[in-house]
């Protein structure tokens, strides 16, 4: 039996545009309009109205930790206009988080921006960072009575990626000099923004915040003897997984490591080793032992590591207990060798619109019925409760 500590954080994560509904406000709501996406979000899963009853669903699951987003393009959908009530909303979800005994974190930015910022540059704007500060400033101030956690920007170097390298999401400029541009602006963005939370905690003589990122991090395998592959997947494990890290450690801007956890990479794709894995309907490899790997390294910078994100995409509910409990192994080992591991929150609560690939993704502990809404209790969701309930696996 692993065992898992008594104060550890259990759960599930969501973001607003994948299970709100209507963001039509935000740059991918007007970019799934366009030729260039073949799908669009449209009313999601209507989580806006129906959050109490998803947040009941989890606490009813013995979750005692919920990851939600704000959405940057409600709370400000023109430009210097903060609209009050969205705020209120917000305040509302994090009430009701815990009126059901769950502890909150709020990520600041989870990919979308406003629209009218997409229409000045994005992230390639000169003022971006400074539009983002305004932001933080107006929902920290507001939300901060009621948190701990905070996460400023999810999967910064992913964004960076779909965006500007692959050019598969908005704006779809492929440039390695705009990628390098909107990397550092969003890297003085968590830097900014990590300031003020502590600054406004410390003027409202609030207890302590705790501050991070959500890193997204993956194993990187080696599938040729090749001193030159082997070369390449040391390089892309530093720059994906680790140079960031490095960099927001030595400034002192990380308070936790938040982390995402998913899948690995060959390297190359093709190999004999690509055969040796499971995979997601998606075709990811299933790997938990690199999320024991990447946990073992993490050990060195000394800070407690969250994971805020881990889950698979599937149709069959027995492969998806099959994935959490081998990756909850994996977490309980590292716990073993003496890493800090706070929390593990599943990804994601609900089945949502999952981005360029749409609706068909099921990532979910709980489905949805896009035609009526309803909600459905997975048998994965019921066996990760007892976990939730016993700290036990």
């Amino acid at each position: 039996m692993a065992k898992f500590p008594k104060n550890f954080f259990w759960g599930a994560a969501t973001s607003a545009h994948q299970v709100e509904g209507n963001n039509s406000k935000s740059d991918w709501w007007g970019w799934e309009r366009s030729d260039k996406s073949r799908f669009a979000s449209g009313d999601a899963c209507r989580h806006y109205q129906l959050f109490d009853q998803d947040l009941h669903l989890a606490s009813q699951l013995n979750h005692n930790a919920h990851r939600f987003s704000t959405e940057w393009s409600r709370i400000e959908p023109d430009k210097g206009q903060f609209i009050k009530k969205e705020i209120e909303h917000y305040t509302e979800v994090i009430l009701c988080l815990k009126r059901h005994g769950l502890e909150p974190l709020v990520t600041l930015n989870h990919f979308t921006l406003p629209l009218w910022l997409k229409e000045e540059g994005g992230w390639l704007n000169k003022n971006a960072v400074d539009y983002f500060l305004r932001y933080v400033n107006e929902v920290v101030t507001a939300l901060s009575p009621y948190l701990r956690y905070w996460i400023t920007i999810n999967e910064p170097l992913v964004y960076i990626y779909n965006c500007y390298i692959r050019g598969i999401w908005p704006p779809q400029k492929r440039s390695i000099l705009k990628a390098k541009k909107a990397a550092d602006n969003l890297s003085r963005a968590h830097q900014g923004a990590y300031k003020i939370i502590k600054r406004i905690y410390r003027q409202k003589r609030l207890g302590p915040a705790y501050v991070s990122i959500a890193k997204h991090m993956r194993g990187f395998i080696c599938n040729n003897k090749n001193p030159y592959y082997r070369m390449l997947a040391g390089l892309k494990d530093y720059i994906f997984n680790f140079r960031l890290l490095n960099y927001l450690t030595s400034l002192n801007t990380l308070d936790y490591i938040g982390i995402n956890y998913y899948t690995a990479d060959f390297i190359p794709e093709k190999g004999a080793k690509s055969n040796d894995f499971a995979r997601s309907n998606l075709g990811w490899p299933i790997c938990p032992e690199y999320l024991l790997y990447l946990l073992l390294r993490l050990k060195r910078y000394n800070l407690a590591v969250f994971i805020l994100e881990n889950g698979i995409s599937t149709d069959d509910d027995a492969q998806r207990w099959e994935f959490i409990s081998s990756h909850l192994l994996a977490v309980n080992r590292a716990l073993q060798e003496g890493v800090d591991i706070i929390g593990y929150l599943h990804w994601s609560l609900l089945d949502n619109f999952e981005w360029e690939k749409g609706f068909q993704p099921r990532f979910g502990l709980i489905g949805v019925d896009y035609q009526t809404f309803k909600r459905r209790v997975k048998e994965s969701a019921v066996k990760f409760s007892q976990v939730c309930k016993t700290a036990n696996l």
